[in-house]
C-alpha cells in the first residue's frame, strides 16, 4: 500500500481542476437552496390550507422526500424518467434532485415557524381588521423569520455537503472530480484530504453569514439595555 504523499497533498491542494468542482458544489448549493425555499414556502402554505385536499397533497409530499434517501430519488429522476419520455441532463436532474428533496425538509422548518407564531397576535390584527395577506406579511412572517432562519442556515451547510451524493449520476461537482483523479495518480487518501478541506472551508465560511444573518434578524429581540441606578 501506499504511503502519504505530502508532495502530493500539496500539488492538489490549489488544483484548479478541483476548485472548479468546488465552484460547482457551491452554485449548485445555491441554487437548490434558493428553489427549494420557494418551493418549501408554498407547501408550507398549503399544509396550512383550509382546503383538506391541499393540505393532504403538501403533506403527501414532504411524507414522501423525507422518507426515501436522496440517493434514490437521484436515480429515480435520472435514469427512471427516461423510461417515461422525460430526459434531464446530469445538471438538470441534479439539480431537480436536490431542490425537491430540500423542499420537503424546508417546508417541515417553514411550517414549525408559522405555527410558533402566538395565535393571540393573529386574532388582535384580525380585531384591528387586517386582512389575511397583511396579518402573515407584516405579523406571522417577521416573527417567523427569527425562528425558520437557524435551521435554515444549518439546512445550507448540510446541503452543502450532501451535493457530493450527485456524484452518483456522474455530476462534475467536487467529490466527482476528486474520484477523477484519484483513479489517473491514485492518491487516495491525499486527494481525499484536499476534498475534505475544500468542504470544511466552505461550510467555515457559511458559518460565519449564517451567524451574520441570525444577529441582524434577532436585532430587533434583543432586550434593551436597563439604566443606570441614579440612587
Amino acid at each position: 500500500m501506499q504511503g502519504w504523499s505530502g508532495s502530493g497533498f500539496l500539488e492538489y491542494l490549489g488544483n484548479p481542476y478541483l476548485l472548479g468542482g468546488a465552484l460547482a458544489t457551491l452554485w449548485l448549493t445555491a441554487a437548490s437552496i434558493s428553489i427549494g425555499l420557494a418551493l418549501g414556502l408554498v407547501i408550507a402554505l398549503a399544509q396550512r390550507s383550509k382546503s383538506k385536499v391541499i393540505s393532504i397533497i403538501a403533506s403527501g409530499y414532504v411524507w414522501l422526500f423525507r422518507g426515501t434517501p436522496l440517493l434514490v430519488q437521484l436515480i429515480v429522476i435520472y435514469t427512471g424518467l427516461p423510461q417515461f419520455g422525460v430526459r434531464l441532463s446530469v445538471i438538470e436532474s441534479a439539480l431537480l434532485g436536490l431542490s425537491l428533496n430540500e423542499a420537503a425538509y424546508l417546508a417541515e422548518i417553514i411550517r414549525s415557524g408559522l405555527l410558533a407564531v402566538p395565535v393571540g397576535q393573529v386574532n388582535a390584527a384580525k380585531a384591528l381588521g387586517m386582512r389575511d395577506r397583511q396579518i402573515m406579511r407584516f405579523v406571522v412572517v417577521p416573527q417567523a423569520l427569527r425562528i425558520i432562519v437557524p435551521p435554515l442556515g444549518n439546512s445550507v451547510n448540510g446541503l452543502l455537503k450532501t451535493t457530493s451524493i450527485t456524484s452518483v449520476i456522474s455530476m462534475e461537482e467536487l467529490l466527482r472530480r476528486t474520484q477523477e483523479l484519484i483513479q489517473e495518480r491514485f492518491l487516495v487518501m491525499e486527494l481525499f484530504a484536499v476534498a475534505g478541506l475544500y468542504y470544511l472551508a466552505m461550510t467555515t465560511a457559511w458559518d460565519f453569514v449564517q451567524r451574520a444573518i441570525e444577529r441582524r434578524f434577532g436585532r430587533a429581540y434583543e432586550r434593551a439595555p436597563t439604566a443606570p441606578d441614579q440612587r
